[in-house]
């Protein structure tokens, strides 16, 4: 089966996600006469917990592609992989607005850590399914080596659940470390098809 309609499903679930976490963005409920400090003190949470969420979906975003792009064709566990790790995501707008809403309050905190910590074993099993298809002789098996990025973020996230009750500040800071951790391109997939190019 090709990969073509797969990646053009995905784009499309993504976009969607990021159209629906961006209107929730409103500003309707300020109080009009209020002045633009209250106002910004209200908007603030939301816009930076919509940021945050943005960087992760583009994180995502940019790995899911770089993965499919060392993948020459899926099955159908590929495909159901993938739409486990698309359910992940698509919980992203409904934790965002929460934590956004709530002011950094425990509760939205740890469950936004959950969600985080799911999608990214979603995106361990996709990673895993593709290893299988492809054997671990496959370009994107060498791409992964030891994935120690891989092995640090739900180790992370997984630790910002139960410290969500302690602080939701450390656990947001945990959040903030691994966006950063990824932000970078991973470029171990482009590595790994030149040097099997120059072969």
């Amino acid at each position: 089966m090709e990969k073509n309609r797969l990646e053009a499903f995905s784009d499309g679930v993504i976009a969607i996600i990021i159209t629906i976490m961006v209107l929730e963005l409103s500003v309707k409920d300020l109080d009009a006469h209020a002045g633009w400090r209250e106002q910004l003190h209200e908007i603030l949470p939301k816009f930076l917990s919509y940021v945050l969420s943005y960087i992760y979906v583009g994180i995502y975003w940019n790995n899911h592609h770089h993965m499919f792009h060392s993948t020459k064709r899926v099955t159908g566990g590929i495909l159901w992989a993938n739409l486990h790790l698309l359910f992940w995501l698509s919980l992203f707008p409904f934790t965002t607005a929460w934590v956004g809403a709530n002011h950094l309050a425990p509760a939205p905190t740890a469950v936004y850590a959950f969600v985080l910590l799911m999608a990214a074993v979603a995106y361990y099993i996709l990673q895993r399914t593709i290893i299988a298809q492809q054997g671990k002789n496959s370009l994107l098996a060498a791409a992964i080596g030891n994935d120690w990025k891989g092995k640090i973020s739900p180790a992370c996230y997984l630790a910002a659940i139960p410290l969500a009750f302690v602080s939701p500040y450390i656990s947001h800071g945990l959040f903030i470390f691994v966006a950063i951790l990824w932000l970078v391109p991973d470029r171990r997939i482009e590595r790994a098809l030149n040097e099997r190019q120059k072969e």
